[in-house]
């Protein structure tokens, strides 16, 4: 009998630390919703030197003329989007944004450049981000099945001759990335991948070791948790496995001073692409900052790498 309760307290234990590991890491809690002169702006030191420039993004696109566009997930719930067009028949980037973000907060930016380049974008507010329903990130996982649904609806919406180019930061890059080794629409011309981690695994043991915390220990705990609470498994794939498989040229772009997600994870996913690549490192840059540390440099190596395709 005695053993029967210390078995039980042995499970109960797990559960709760499981439970624990769930919500910090996968739960989203209940959204604030923003006002019309308010500005979400990244927490953090590194933004510290660029919220002037990233609150006059976020103005410059709120008062651009958008289309209001959504999908219905795999799982039921309604992801929601804005599609910002430069000129009709434009190649249009479908845009994801980073663990925890919003589409407004990560990608005002980069509504900005696509115009910069002559394309339109549509920018997502990925599961449990921005208007989007959900309460589980699944750190891509999930989120590269909302890409491949996104795609279809934009095959129906704009037509299956549309040029597409799937683009990320962050969580989103690692959603381009697995989303790139299933079987994509032959629109879809490209990806731009901006300082995304290699696998799942491998940034949640780095976060771990950063929180002082031992990694081996910790994660199986986090692993199944999400297994339990959230529904899925954290191992199912990789961004650097499923570039691998990947048949369309994938641009990478990463800070060299990045101290979130480590430069080496896009090298990483470079080495382990199957198709055409390009790596680009940005010498200073901290987490998604490349863009905002060398605009010019930025622009020019993406025009350089799609002009063959678009």
């Amino acid at each position: 009998m005695i053993l029967l309760w210390i078995l039980l307290a042995i499970v109960i234990t797990i559960l709760i630390i499981s439970y624990l590991c769930f919500f910090m890491a996968f739960y989203v809690p209940k959204k604030e919703i923003i006002g019309p002169d308010d500005y979400d702006i990244p927490k953090g030191k590194i933004y510290e030197p660029f919220p002037d420039v990233m609150v006059s993004w976020m103005k410059e696109t709120r008062q651009l003329p958008y289309e209001e566009v959504s999908i219905r997930s795999f799982d039921g719930l309604t992801l929601w989007g804005k599609y910002y067009e430069y000129a009709p028949g434009a190649p249009i980037e479908l845009m994801f944004h980073g663990y925890r973000g919003s589409a407004e907060r990560d990608l005002s930016g980069g509504v900005q450049r696509c115009f910069k380049l002559g394309r339109s974008a549509l920018i997502v507010d990925q599961r449990g981000g921005g208007r989007s329903e959900g309460s589980v990130i699944t750190f891509g996982i999930n989120e590269r099945r909302d890409c491949l649904t996104w795609l279809e609806m934009m095959g129906k919406h704009f037509g299956p001759e549309q040029k597409i180019i799937l683009t990320g930061i962050s969580m989103g890059a690692a959603t381009v990335l697995m989303a790139a080794g299933e079987a994509l629409p032959p629109n879809v011309i490209g990806v731009l991948a901006d300082c995304g981690f290699h696998s799942p695994k491998a940034i949640i043991l780095k976060v771990v070791r950063q929180m002082g915390l031992p990694a081996k220990l910790a994660y199986p705990f986090v692993k199944l948790g999400a297994r339990m609470f959230g529904h899925f498994d954290l191992e199912e794939t990789s961004p650097e496995e499923a570039v691998k498989k990947c048949r369309v040229p994938v641009i990478f772009v990463h800070g060299e001073a990045d101290d979130y997600v480590p430069c080496d994870m896009s090298r990483i996913c470079y080495e382990a692409c199957a198709s055409r690549k390009q790596l680009v490192t940005v010498p200073g840059a901290g987490h998604g900052l490349c863009y905002l540390a060398d605009p010019e440099g930025y622009l020019a190596q993406l025009k350089t790498f799609f002009d063959s395709v678009i």
